[in-house]
């Protein structure tokens, strides 16, 4: 399944999609970004929910950066 298409099912069914898989794609994602500092940025808010135990609290972390899901699918 190609990247556009798994960052697109996230977008449609964000609340029942687990965190591991959401952060899966952004790493993909990050690939795509020609700016060090914003790759750098991205990895740094991508460590920080990885870090975190709680599910709910990585969810609504994630929530966050579907700004990013947005962009990447724009592109496309």
């Amino acid at each position: 399944m190609s990247l556009q298409i798994k960052a697109k099912q996230i977008l449609d069914n964000f609340e029942q999609t687990p965190s591991v898989e959401i952060l899966d794609v952004l790493n993909q994602i990050l690939e795509n970004f020609q700016s060090q500092i914003t790759q750098n940025y991205l990895k740094g808010k991508l460590k920080t929910i990885s870090d975190t135990s709680d599910e709910d609290q990585k969810k609504k972390l994630c929530k966050n950066l579907k700004p990013y899901f947005d962009w990447y699918l724009q592109g496309q």
